[in-house]
């Protein structure tokens, strides 16, 4: 078949990607790709994701049943699609549970979809990156089945998880997934933080440093630094967790008493 190359090198494509593919072939407009499209879908090779995105499938699957990499359809949802929060854990191998939507950060995400059992949320870019240019630091690019993709690094993701628990699971989850971490580079986790420009950020990357700091061979410096931009005044690590919970004096941080102490079964 003579589009075979590319439906190899393509396990999900947008519609640009065709359209720029069969320009190189001479074929421009939107009737050759509406045919390829027609053509592809009728024989079971291609099935639609969502508006200007589609997958392949291989010769003789279901397409019905053929499972799609859903990191691929969350990489290719924007241009600048990045893998992040929850998902980036997933794809690093650390996190602690399986979900079943994915997370990605893009500075225009489309509106929340899901496609056969996976759900698939987007969030913008920090406003304090865009202000700075910083927004892609701490980006990894990655090869997944032959295609380029885009994931934060773990030292990135810590931070991230930590900003907005709500896109990576509760606190059980980012403690438990971070945990299964080996190593940081501590300058980079620390150098994000403040990037983010935000104080109540600040003290929960310094918290979890602090009460983590054997472990990760955590340097007086790195914890200067944060608790520097903490807020003057008590903030909580979570605002939909007020009870049970005790003032971290050196964070000016309200803590749930189950991150205190890793006691999991009052705080999800």
């Amino acid at each position: 078949m003579k589009h075979e190359p590319f439906l190899y090198r393509h396990p999900v494509f947008t519609g640009e990607e065709l359209a720029g593919y069969l320009a190189t072939r001479g074929e421009v407009g939107a009737r050759g790709k509406e045919g390829f499209l027609a053509y592809y879908t009728r024989v079971g090779r291609v099935v639609r994701i969502r508006r200007g995105l589609y997958a392949v499938i291989p010769p003789g699957a279901a397409s019905e049943t053929f499972p799609v990499d859903p990191f691929l359809v969350a990489a290719k949802l924007t241009p600048d699609s990045i893998l992040s929060h929850h998902t980036a854990l997933e794809f690093h191998g650390n996190a602690y549970s399986v979900w079943n939507h994915l997370i990605y950060t893009a500075r225009r995400p489309i509106a929340t979809f899901a496609f056969r059992s996976q759900e698939f949320r987007g969030t913008g870019f920090p406003t304090a990156l865009l202000r700075s240019g910083t927004q892609c630091f701490g980006v990894l690019e990655r090869e997944r089945i032959g295609v380029r993709i885009f994931v934060t690094s773990l030292e990135r993701t810590m931070v991230d998880v930590l900003h907005r628990s709500v896109l990576s699971g509760g606190w059980e989850e980012i403690w438990r997934s971070l945990e299964s971490v080996e190593y940081f580079h501590i300058d980079q986790v620390v150098e994000y933080a403040l990037l983010m420009d935000n104080a109540t950020t600040a003290a929960k990357v310094g918290f979890y440093l602090d009460q983590h700091r054997e472990d990760l061979m955590v340097e007086d410096q790195h914890l200067t630094a944060l608790r520097e931009r903490r807020s003057r005044h008590p903030h909580y690590l979570d605002r939909n967790h007020r009870h049970s919970s005790s003032l971290v004096a050196d964070w000016n941080l309200v803590v749930p008493n189950a991150v205190l102490d890793k006691s999991w079964g009052d705080v999800l």
